[in-house]
């Protein structure tokens, strides 16, 4: 006869919830497996079998995965050794029990069959107190599977269900994942002693999760969506509307090609935010690129290129591939290592060693990010000034040839050489050109803004103003900066 494991579901909690089958099954089999005591309906078991559990574990290894692995491995083993074994979980047989998942997986490895009783499970006695419809949308997780990320893999449009949360830190530490996806005020509706007579539930707001009493395996914490559709997939949906049949006329006209202005655009929003220090413009403006982008993905998609799970795969493929000392066992000493050794990855990846280095520098770029671009590879292969001496030779040497210069094209020759040298000099003081020269763009207008005001304070046109009186106005403006920076 095939080696058998029976897997029992002895519900939430009520002994009077244990199904039939479940019953019978316990009832008929001389060995029984628990993968805890610590459950209601324990002390009303069928008599005749002989009990045994796992607590052991629970109470010698901190790590919850590594006590589920090893529960799995140690019944698999027994099964081997004892005919007619049975293991009960609180619970569902089929699912939320992480020691079921792994012995299905080995004993399909192992040849040995499973004969499985389902039971109530912990979200049905869960959405009954809470009167959820599980079916109208649910997303159900174990506390230490969320904790186990730093950004919790939930949808916010959908109501999500967190069970296990097992004691005070483990609730802390849950709620502070959640809050990289809720706002901190969020309502949560709390279920403690969930199975027994004494569970209820209590309404608070997520950050006050870990204040509640009664956090353990027996308490659960129900989160509604979001009040606004705030999910990329809903973010793609709506976009996809819009290029429907029936959508807007606009939208639906539009092209990658077509699409292109607006990329840049708002790109250099984004960029205006961040150099405003505005977090409210800024996140304003991410959402305007983030409308850019799902629209070439929503296009892709309607032609039949590729899908944003598509982009999405490749690039967290990309990012563990080219980062080996963060998901693999690579080492690095610094930050310059790192860049190096991405470097050399992409190389690895497009087997383009044949290739220049340079050919991955957009020509889209601005020309003055282009240079930067341009000599920061270079410099992480070795092609680099010694010191910064050496830089700052180079750009003197290269403004006196602009100097010297007799020829409008040698005039244009030359000054490409030096914004060139200069770039590089910035790259060595570690100032990005591009910002820098933007930001100083942003200070000139602000400053000409305030000449114009005084000349319409004064009642005069700018160019009738002389020299000196616009240069006098220009250090008022400056010192007004200084005072109000």
């Amino acid at each position: 006869m095939p080696t058998t494991i029976t897997l029992v579901g002895l519900g939430p909690g009520d002994p009077l919830l244990i199904t039939r089958a479940a019953w019978e099954a316990l009832a008929a089999s001389p060995h029984v497996y628990l993968r805890t005591r610590q459950h209601a309906a324990v002390a009303s078991l069928p008599k005749g079998p002989s009990y045994e559990s796992f607590d052991d574990l629970y109470d010698q290894i901190d790590d919850l995965s590594e006590v589920h692995h090893q529960i799995a491995e140690r019944l698999l083993d027994l099964a081997i050794e004892q005919e007619g074994l049975t293991y009960a979980v609180p619970g569902d047989a089929l699912s939320g029990d992480a020691t079921t998942s792994a012995i299905r997986s080995g004993a399909a490895e192992r040849g040995i069959e499973l004969v499985t009783h389902a039971g109530i499970s912990w979200v049905d006695a869960a959405c009954a107190l809470l009167e959820v419809d599980a079916q109208s949308g649910l997303q159900v997780h174990a506390c230490e599977q969320v904790i186990a990320r730093l950004h919790p893999n939930l949808d916010p449009d959908v109501p999500a269900l967190i069970m296990q949360l097992g004691n005070r830190y483990l609730a802390s530490q849950l709620k502070l994942t959640l809050m990289n996806l809720y706002p901190d005020g969020h309502p949560i509706r709390l279920i403690t002693a969930l199975g027994t007579p004494q569970a209820h539930v209590i309404s608070a707001s997520l950050h006050e999760l870990d204040r509640q009493a009664s956090l353990d395996h027996l308490a659960c914490v129900y989160l509604g969506a979001l009040p606004e559709r705030s999910s990329v997939a809903s973010h793609q949906d709506v976009i996809a509307r819009l290029r429907a049949p029936d959508g807007c006329p606009w939208d639906r006209e539009q092209t990658h090609t077509t699409m292109r202005t607006n990329l840049l655009e708002e790109t250099y929003e984004v960029l205006d935010a961040l150099d405003s220090g505005d977090m409210d413009k800024l996140c304003e403006e991410l959402g305007d690129l983030m409308l850019q982008i799902i629209m070439h993905v929503q296009i892709a998609t309607e032609e039949g290129d590729f899908r944003l799970v598509d982009a999405v795969a490749a690039n967290i493929a990309k990012l563990v591939r080219r980062h080996p000392h963060v998901f693999g066992d690579a080492a690095v000493s610094g930050s310059e290592e790192v860049l190096r050794n991405w470097e050399q990855i992409k190389r690895q990846e497009r087997n383009d060693a044949a290739k220049s280095l340079l050919d991955g520098v957009s020509r889209a770029l601005p020309s003055l990010l282009q240079s930067f671009e341009m000599q920061r590879r270079v410099a992480r292969v070795g092609f680099d000034w010694p010191n910064l001496a050496g830089v700052q030779a180079k750009f003197d040497e290269e403004l006196a040839e602009w100097c010297q210069a007799q020829t409008a094209a040698e005039r244009a020759s030359e000054l490409g050489d030096v914004l060139f040298s200069l770039v590089n000099l910035a790259r060595w003081y570690e100032l990005d050109p591009e910002s820098a020269l933007r930001e100083t763009n942003q200070r000139f207008a602000r400053r000409f803004a305030y000449l114009e005001r005084c000349a319409h304070q004064q009642g005069v046109a700018l160019e009738d103003c002389t020299l000196e009186t616009m240069d006098a106005w220009w250090d008022q403006a400056k010192q007004e900066e200084e005072r109000n920076p």
